[in-house]
């Protein structure tokens, strides 16, 4: 899988792939963002990942122009991706996932089935963003697609588990949002006083593990388990 580059402005660019996002992509996105950290620390500015591209900032249009002609030879293959597996809790219930029966009426689901929809796959982090320690997540059941709302909500608690496109993810904060709300976990996503802010990176794994009411009020856990290292 061969990027082409778009030059967008004299100090930024895309790396960019015309495929679907998959593990073979991911592993393609991380092998060139190592080696691009790794040799062009000096010129480049910022480095931000998307599902099918990889946006640069360079210092000026120089060292964007220097990348260029290096990429004309390069060849990667791509980075072996992590096994690890992270099992995150979550309370899936109305008082903590407001848009849950919603959904679930509009997709004609039973409750229990969108629930084993939602918790049964493997889902693989492929980047970072919207906040720290968001995490996007590729592996939702097509059944489970919906549209984001057209009115976000102003305050999403923190935890929230939410479906918004063909993707989940968690709000590791307290924000607005867009997506629909169907759960809680009690952990941390985020947490700056810690030497490693956010417990999992790009290219690991989740699971979500439905727990009750009960065991959400009175989880002690800061952080997941990790099922498989």
């Amino acid at each position: 899988m061969i990027p082409h580059y778009q030059l967008l402005s004299p100090t930024l660019g895309e790396l960019v792939w015309e495929n679907q996002p998959s593990d073979e992509l991911l592993g393609y996105q991380l092998a060139y963002l190592n080696h691009i950290q790794i040799n062009f620390s000096d010129t480049l500015m910022e480095a931000r990942q998307g599902f099918t591209r990889i946006s640069l900032v360079w210092r000026n249009l120089k060292n964007q122009q220097e990348f260029l002609t290096h990429l004309k030879n390069l060849k990667l293959t791509p980075m072996e991706l992590s096994n690890a597996i992270w099992q995150v809790p979550v309370c899936y219930d109305p008082d903590y996932g407001q848009d849950l029966n919603s959904l679930a009426e509009a997709k004609n689901l039973p409750l229990a089935e969108l629930i084993q929809l939602h918790s049964e796959p493997v889902y693989r982090i492929h980047f970072f963003g919207f906040l720290p320690g968001f995490f996007y997540l590729n592996g939702l059941s097509q059944r489970l697609h919906t549209p984001r709302k057209s009115v976000p909500l102003l305050a999403v608690p923190p935890g929230s588990v939410a479906i918004g496109g063909s993707q989940t993810g968690i709000y590791p904060m307290q924000s607005p949002g867009g997506w629909h709300i169907i759960g809680r976990s009690p952990i941390s996503l985020f947490d700056i006083k810690q030497p490693i802010p956010v417990w999992a990176k790009p290219g690991e794994q989740i699971q979500f593990e439905p727990i009750s009411t009960s065991q959400f009020q009175n989880w002690k856990e800061a952080y997941p388990k990790l099922i498989r290292p």
